[in-house]
């Protein structure tokens, strides 16, 4: 009898332990990968075009996906019409990120591109996933992303809330809201895809490699001497294993567990992340309200992070 009954009781840490692995910490992983995108970016040569400088991470980096990614040339020969429809909707979401991202943080400037691009992206996700699958969202979800993107507003936006606002460029703006709108559709297309039982190493470096191809075009009429350059290596680099290759490993082995809804809600780690990344390593400083909107999107994340016992978060 003690035997059986000290199973559940050391069965259950590993449980819980395991879900944390599979879902929320690999998205957390990919974000903050992601956040060190605007402290190399700009490290960027002056001659590189904002999205000239996304294409070419995202054209290196999903090859690297596609060529490890275990299934993926399956995945394109075998499937049917409506599986490629959608890798093909999913690369077209892909290339659109940056093409609208970059952009829009050139026009708009960090702060504002960044929390309008991942503030919207959750609200996106929940109100795509409530029309095509008329799947309501949870509370928890709801009050997590309320509390997530306030605090990532504060915390990106707190220089100017206690300054003087620069202003805002419409067009940055609406560049912001596609960028989120891209992301958040490639994050559905993903999640539906994997929980259809395709390999998420497969479903990712399809529609990434995708991606790369729909922005080569881009990339090459807006000139690639750049990439000739130090810098311009080192950053196109870093962009492609970093912010595509690993981050997006990352982000499509926790997919397998977690909602695309709860996954983009968990994404805004990473304005945080960057806004600690240029504490510490470019010298700025964070007046005490950013400091108070990190602590509000840490409970909103942790909210979303913590198990639930149940299979799927969101």
């Amino acid at each position: 009898m003690p035997e059986h009954t000290s199973a559940p009781t050391t069965g259950r840490p590993t449980l819980l332990s395991q879900r944390l692995t599979d879902g929320p910490l690999p998205i957390l992983g990919a974000a903050m990968l992601w956040g060190t995108t605007g402290t190399a970016a700009s490290f960027a040569p002056d001659s590189a075009h904002p999205a000239a400088t996304g294409s070419a991470g995202l054209v290196l980096g999903g090859i690297l996906l596609f060529l490890v990614g275990r299934g993926s040339t399956a995945l394109i020969a075998r499937s049917d019409g409506r599986t490629r429809s959608a890798l093909i909707l999913g690369a077209l979401a892909v290339a659109g990120y940056p093409l609208s991202f970059y952009p829009a943080v050139a026009h708009a400037g960090v702060a504002v591109g960044t929390v309008i691009t991942l503030g919207s992206a959750p609200v996106f996700a929940g109100l795509l996933v409530w029309g095509l699958e008329r799947v309501r969202p949870s509370g928890r979800w709801a009050v997590a992303t309320v509390a997530a993107v306030l605090g990532c507003a504060v915390l990106v936006l707190g220089p100017d809330l206690v300054g003087t606002p620069a202003p805002v460029h419409p067009l940055g703006v609406a560049l912001a809201l596609v960028a989120g709108f891209s992301y958040s559709l490639y994050a559905i297309i993903a999640e539906r895809l994997i929980r259809r039982g395709h390999p998420s190493g497969a479903v990712m470096g399809t529609m990434f490699a995708g991606g790369g191809l729909f922005v080569l075009p881009l990339l090459l009429c807006t000139g690639v001497a750049w990439l000739a350059t130090v810098n311009g290596a080192l950053v196109a680099l870093h962009l492609a294993l970093f912010t595509v290759f690993l981050a997006y490993w990352l982000f499509g082995n926790g997919l397998r567990h977690t909602s695309a809804s709860t996954a983009t809600t968990l994404s805004l780690a990473e304005p945080a992340v960057a806004a600690l990344l240029g504490v510490a390593l470019v010298g700025e400083r964070l007046p005490l309200v950013s400091w108070s909107g990190l602590v509000v999107l840490a409970l909103g994340l942790a909210v979303l992070k913590a198990p639930t016992g149940r299979g799927r978060a969101g």
